[in-house]
């Protein structure tokens, strides 16, 4: 059910911002934005581009304001742009990629519903079948995708039925025919999503995946959904499933990203108190912030001139303890392009979030960490290990064998959650050392202090039929536990950067193909242990580690990667990314580069 709608902003705001306003204008930006960002970010699915995207609606809609005749339809005429917007981005996006990816590369390239999916899944938490449904939003087509954007939004009350039809030129009866629609097609994706977690179960569906590439399109949920109906096999797995309505219910809408700040450096000037509506205000006060008023300052200051009387606008840099401001200047501002070049995002971007780095003391570790811009860490334990965590980065606990699977390691696990990594290789004797029937006896417990939480790190053979975890996971899924992602590590015996870099991914790629869950590669390096441990040489590790970041940052499936390791012992080989005495290895330097 539907929450009450809530209300666009007041004509007279709407009149008075169409009429040249300035402080008008910032506050119509201001209310609009968590409704913009919210269509845009669901319809794009947390693609990095969603904040490009925003502002080009809003320097659309600040062009078109003037043009404005019914001021009572400013939402339903701001929604409309929204969606027209995401599609030409949408339209574009493939057409860059047909134009510029190799045909090697082409079906690799990042998909927005993968980052949409690991946003909701992992960053909200969610309970198993509310998992499902955002790992069903990547079966999904665009046009699907877009709907259910605008349809949740709808029932949050942000919008109202005769704003989403207005968005997609429909009348209200055949918007609400398009909805059912969509709702269908999210329940056919959640019943291929609930049967292929479950394929042991079903040689044929088994059978069908390897001809299956593992990325999730509509002509694959219909081919699945055929066979898993009429399968007696597969239709058991997907019944119980909860109806749309229901598993959406009290989701949080996505919050607008505090992350951009205006690095324009005028001379002195007079700063003058912008005014905001109190949905302006509450949305501020809400995590809004530096985005919204850099994209709503940025906008205004570029597209709508200030009242004759005052100078043009030029916009002062934007801090989140004070009220927003613009400055007045009698210089002209700088282009649009050149102020958006200069806006880096304070958090990192979808890419950088992977990059990580395994962890263990040494002299000056912390300082190390620090440098090495990680976007997190591990350190084979349940805690930090005495180590410093620097501000964005993240700390992910282990609970790293049998020996640890009590109650002090669990519950600082669970504190330091919602991630959990699970037992180190223990498909080798000198690390965790455990029968898969010993793991699956513990697993329980890891069930309930880790949300989200890994399979098995093994050393090898991930994508072997028959080995450690394809045993693992077999029992795992005969059990019906949890397994929210699959954890690998990889050590490369070729030195050759190109050769090297094509093995990682083909593993990759078999694992994905034979679980279909994200991946976290949580040790790689080159380094060939078949006859003793033999090191590349720094230049070849640091080429290696250049490329693969690259081509990692291309894979949607592969959630986080890990390098091995941080220390690098002074004097002696290794992959190790800073000296004892805190200064990077060219490995080191790489890897600060990587994005």
């Amino acid at each position: 059910m539907a929450s009450q709608v809530r209300s666009g902003p007041d004509t007279a705001l709407v009149a008075a911002a169409r009429n040249g306003d300035q402080r008008a204008l910032d506050a119509l930006v201001a209310d609009s934005l968590p409704l913009l960002y919210n269509i845009v970010g669901r319809a794009l699915n947390g693609h990095t581009d969603v904040d490009d995207v925003v502002q080009e609606t809003l320097i659309r809609v600040v062009r078109g304001l003037p043009g404005l005749r019914d001021l009572s339809a400013y939402r339903s005429w701001l929604v409309a742009i929204a969606v027209r917007q995401v599609r030409d981005h949408e339209q574009d996006r493939r057409s860059e990629n047909h134009r510029t990816a190799d045909l090697d590369t082409a079906t690799e390239m990042p998909d927005p519903a993968s980052d949409f999916a690991m946003v909701t899944i992992l960053r909200l938490g969610l309970t198993d079948q509310r998992r499902e449904v955002a790992e069903a939003t990547r079966w999904l087509d665009n046009d699907d995708r877009a709907l259910l954007a605008l349809w949740w939004l709808e029932e949050t009350g942000e919008l109202g039925r005769a704003d989403l039809a207005g968005a997609l030129g429909l009348s209200p009866r055949h918007a609400a025919v398009r909805v059912q629609r969509m709702k269908e097609q999210v329940q056919t994706a959640h019943m291929v999503v609930r049967a292929l977690q479950n394929a042991a179960t079903c040689p044929e569906l088994r059978s069908m995946t390897w001809d299956w590439d593992g990325i999730p399109t509509p002509l694959w949920r219909k081919r699945f959904s055929r066979h898993i109906r009429e399968c007696p096999n597969c239709t058991p797995h997907t019944r119980g499933l909860i109806p749309l309505d229901r598993l959406l219910s009290g989701l949080p809408l996505i919050p607008i990203p505090v992350g951009f700040a205006l690095l324009v450096q005028p001379p002195p000037i007079e700063i003058t108190t912008v005014a905001f509506s109190p949905a302006g205000r509450a949305a501020v006060a809400a995590g809004a912030g530096v985005t919204t008023i850099a994209i709503a300052t940025l906008v205004i200051t570029q597209l709508m001139p200030a009242p004759p009387e005052r100078p043009p606008a030029q916009a002062a840099p934007i801090t989140t303890s004070a009220a927003p401001v613009v400055s007045k200047s009698p210089r002209p501002s700088p282009t649009l392009d050149r102020v958006a070049a200069s806006i880096p995002p304070e958090q990192p971007t979808a890419a950088s979030l992977k990059k990580g780095v395994a962890v263990w003391n040494a002299p000056n570790v912390s300082q190390a960490l620090a440098k090495s811009q990680a976007r997190w860490y591990y350190t084979w334990a349940s805690h930090t290990n005495g180590i410093t965590t620097p501000k964005n980065t993240q700390f992910i606990p282990m609970i790293r064998a049998a020996e640890n699977v009590n109650a002090e390691a669990l519950a600082q696990a669970k504190n330091a959650g919602p991630y959990l990594l699970s037992f180190n290789e223990p498909d080798l004797p000198a690390q965790a050392n455990m029968t898969v029937d010993e793991a699956l006896s513990h697993w329980p417990k890891l069930m309930k202090a880790g949300r989200i939480l890994g399979s098995p790190g093994v050393a090898f053979g991930g994508d072997t039929p028959g080995s450690w975890l394809d045993r693992f996971m077999t029992g795992a899924r005969a059990r019906n536990y949890r397994v929210d992602f699959i954890t690998l590590h990889w050590y490369g015996s070729d030195f050759r950067t190109q050769p090297a870099v094509s093995h990682l991914k083909s593993y990759l790629a078999a694992v994905y193909k034979r679980y279909g869950k994200p991946i976290w590669l949580t040790e790689y390096a080159l380094i060939d242990f078949s006859n003793g441990t033999t090191y590349a040489s720094s230049t070849q590790q640091a080429a290696f580690l250049t490329a693969s970041t690259k081509m990692l940052s291309t894979l949607p499936y592969v959630h986080r990667y890990a390098w091995f390791g941080l220390p690098a012992t002074t004097g002696k080989p290794n992959s190790g990314l800073f000296r004892e005495d805190g200064s990077a290895t060219e490995s080191g330097q790489a890897f600060q580069e990587a994005q």
